[in-house]
């Protein structure tokens, strides 16, 4: 039944009317018509079994070797716009729903780090429809829970959202010629640009080690350098206090920043959201108790989502995925419970953190579920890896649905539909993150090697695979419990707290905004108060998730971006700009094209050496 009124939905009347206003192009005759059930099952067919196994492999092979992976947001967004091409602008609905589920899929097929991680710790692995099933509960549980929080993130917090930005901009290009007209120079240049640098990255030894990332610099770019500049200045204060957390026993004598960053960071978020969802709180009482005084506005047909059924497929999935994981895979009940709780807080702390930077701290939330099942108890690395993964697979998929959802919310696609592909895609990426580990540890053997006791191991820094190593060191250390990371943590909440407050309190004083708006002085002022004084936790915690050198291109990105974007609007105020072209929506400026293309390219090259290498390994 669920199938049926998948495949029967029928699109609103406004999209009736706007398609029958707009004549058919002459690839439109040879398309199935929007909203037919034909139309909704080439939309999957091609999603399933073209655009999420590539977008898994791309994801797979860079996880594999690096360590973290580029989301197949946008990789799936550019092939999917050549299918929809032929439906003119209202093309890209669908091509959004193609590339929504096959990120899903992408996202999960990156999960076979679990696998790994159970071969270097010397763990038998279950069977694979075991395995199938648990990523299968865990992927339809925190995409209910990453739809909970969209409210919240996507409408009322309009969080950017870099890659859901970029995606964005590229289905509007690609559908429409008048656009593409438009923006194709912008967006063709970054790409190309995009995969030259990720190609050399991947392949040339000198690149690689000055830790270029052409994703990184894209998303830097959209973001702009208000939000960029508090990353590095938190990488910069880390790496000069770096020797003195060396000599209280924090690092380690070789150990970088981030090894304890990453907790203070993540600490600064939950202290920030703490304070916004208060905030939030409090305006939601005050319109329930306004409502009979002010007319409520109707939500728009591509924004309705019944909440009520969400709940109960939370409800339902998160007790499926209990079950699966106490009965058929015997882990103890409390951690299993424990992890599926974390999952509420995590793909929201999560989720505002990828909003603002484009970084999902996937890795983070595992490690702090670990050290918080240690202080109730947890010894087993074998427990650990297995529960903690609801938090690894849990944020991944969960905050991609959000991510899914500001795409949507510019576009005006809709939000049940999006869902349901995204719950299909579910089903191909579990079997792909069982599926693709088999593979491409049978192809290169040196991925079955555990570097983290082996680090001189040979092709060790071809195969980085840090994620693993992350993953596997954290679960060695069970065995010794270290309080600080607590102590830590807690510091950060407190800073990120006191941050968010006193932020609110400045720019919400009417003195203050009215001096912001008397003149430059003002301008500067808040502009140094947001990216060095007193920066937004969820944009300075990036500093603390990655090396300094990973946010010198995110701040390379980011003062580019507002550079460019400074002397465009000095050529409008002047009227240099031509007049003679079409008006392209706001935010389809020049650098969010060129940094959404900078983030297509890097997902190509991931893809096409990863599909590459993978084929001379298995030919």
């Amino acid at each position: 039944m669920a199938l049926i009124r998948f495949f029967s939905y029928k699109p609103s009347q406004h999209l009736t009317m706007t398609l029958h206003e707009r004549p058919p192009s002459k690839l439109h005759r040879f398309l199935p018509p929007i909203g037919s059930r034909a139309y909704y099952v080439m939309l999957g067919a091609v999603a399933i079994f073209v655009l999420g196994p590539l977008g898994g492999i791309s994801a797979a092979f860079m996880n594999f070797s690096l360590g973290f992976f580029v989301g197949g947001q946008v990789l799936a967004g550019i092939l999917g716009s050549a299918v929809t091409y032929g439906y003119g602008p209202e093309g890209k609905h669908g091509a959004n729903y193609m590339q929504t589920m096959a990120a899903s899929v992408a996202q999960m097929a990156a999960m076979g780090v679990v696998l790994q991680a159970m071969v270097w710790l010397g763990l038998p692995e279950p069977p694979v429809w075991k395995m199938v099933l648990y990523f299968i509960c865990i992927g339809m549980f925190s995409i209910g829970v990453g739809m909970l929080y969209t409210p919240i993130l996507v409408d009322r917090m309009q969080l950017t959202y870099p890659s859901g930005f970029a995606v964005a901009n590229i289905l509007r290009a690609l559908t429409d010629k008048a656009l593409l007209n438009q923006s194709i120079r912008k967006l063709g240049g970054g790409t190309l640009a995009g995969l030259l640098g990720g190609v050399a990255t991947l392949k040339v030894s000198a690149i690689e080690a000055l830790g270029i990332s052409t994703s990184t610099i894209g998303a830097g770019m959209i973001v702009g350098a208000r939000i960029a500049i508090p990353a590095f200045v938190v990488g910069l204060i880390g790496y000069s206090i770096t020797p003195w957390l060396r000599t209280i026993g924090w690092l380690g004598e070789n150990d970088p920043f981030r090894k304890i960053g990453f907790i203070l960071a993540l600490g600064t978020i939950l202290g920030a959201a703490i304070v916004d969802l208060a905030v939030i709180a409090y305006q939601a009482f005050q319109r329930l108790t306004q409502r009979g005084q002010e007319p409520v506005e109707p939500t728009p047909d591509w924004k309705r989502v019944n909440t009520v059924r969400l709940v109960a497929w939370v409800a339902a999935w998160g007790i499926a995925l209990i079950l699966v994981a106490s009965n058929i895979l015997q882990q103890p009940l409390l951690f299993v419970a424990m992890a599926v709780g974390l999952i509420f807080i995590f793909v929201l702390v999560n989720g505002i953190s990828t909003g603002i930077s484009d970084w999902n701290p996937i890795s983070s939330a595992f490690v702090v579920s670990v050290i918080l099942m240690t202080l109730v108890g947890l010894r087993d690395p074998g427990v650990g890896l297995m529960c903690a993964s609801i938090l690894l697979a849990g944020c991944g998929v969960g905050v991609d649905m959000q991510q899914d959802r500001s795409t949507g919310w510019r576009l005006g696609s809709n939000r049940l539909i999006q869902f349901r592909y995204q719950a299909i895609g579910i089903f191909m990426g579990a079997l792909l993150a069982v599926g693709l580990a088999k593979v491409f540890m049978n192809a290169y053997p040196v991925l079955q090697i555990d570097t983290f006791s082996n680090p001189t191991t040979e092709g060790a820094q071809q195969w980085q695979s840090a994620m693993t190593y992350k993953l596997v060191g954290v679960l060695k250390g069970l065995t010794n419990p270290q309080p600080y990371i607590i102590k830590g943590l807690l510091i950060g909440i407190g800073i990120g707290f006191a941050t968010e407050l006193l932020r609110k309190l400045i720019k919400r004083s009417s003195k203050y905004q009215t001096f912001v708006r008397s003149g430059k002085t003002g301008a500067v002022t808040d502009f140094a108060l947001d990216a060095i004084v007193l920066p937004s936790p969820y944009a300075s915690s990036f500093g603390g998730f990655v090396n300094l050198i990973t946010t010198v291109w995110w701040i390379l990105g980011g003062i580019v971006s507002s550079l460019l974007e400074a002397f465009l609007n000095r050529r409008r105020a002047l009227g240099q700009s031509d007049q003679s072209k079409i008006e392209i929506p706001a935010d389809m400026s020049t650098t969010s094209l060129i940094g959404g293309g900078l983030i297509a390219g890097d997902s190509l090259a991931a893809l096409s050496v990863g599909v590459i290498g993978l084929l001379r390994a298995l030919l």
